[in-house]
């Protein structure tokens, strides 16, 4: 019983490693290309600001930030529907639940997570093809009420389309 236990852990561990390698090598592919802006946020990086008594900041952001063990976003204006098509391929987006998916006048927004249980995001994926390419991942214990009010705060490429998870 405990050998079944055990392989039923490996394997799960190694989808979800799996997935992020697969994040993680797409990130890496494009993060020397200068048709790029690449953001890489450390989980040490989170720990470190969660820490700091910056005036402004409220307890809720604090507890986000300690919550989030990393963050990647890739932006290109050029050609980014075939960055977007490249990504919808290269992920395993059936391992997700799709929390929103937008299509109008030519811009496709996938907002994707993976949830460890009814009110705990493990990761959310954004991913955005239009007149620009964006995709942003967020790994940590996340609640997505916090998530989107931390987006309007956010000055970044994407990061508007996450402010729409709290008026849904």
């Amino acid at each position: 019983m405990k050998k079944l236990l055990l392989l039923i852990f490996m394997a799960a561990s190694f989808g979800l490693n799996a997935q992020i390698d697969a994040i993680s090598k797409y990130f890496d592919k494009y993060m020397d290309d200068q048709d790029f802006t690449v953001v890489y946020v450390s989980p040490k990086m989170f720990s470190l600001v969660s820490k700091l008594d910056i005036e402004d900041m409220d307890e809720e952001a604090k507890m986000l930030l300690k919550e989030i063990k990393g963050l990647r976003i890739l932006t290109t204006d050029k050609d980014p529907m075939k960055y977007y098509n490249e990504a919808m391929k290269t992920f395993d987006v059936s391992e997700y639940e799709s929390l929103m998916t937008v299509r109008d006048e030519g811009e496709n927004v996938n907002i994707l997570i993976k949830s460890s249980s009814e009110d705990t995001i493990e990761e959310l994926l954004l991913l955005v093809g239009g007149d620009e390419f964006v995709m942003l991942s967020f790994l940590g214990n996340i609640d997505i009420d916090r998530i989107s009010k931390l987006a309007e705060g956010m000055d970044v490429k994407g990061a508007e389309h996450l402010e729409k998870l709290n008026k849904e």
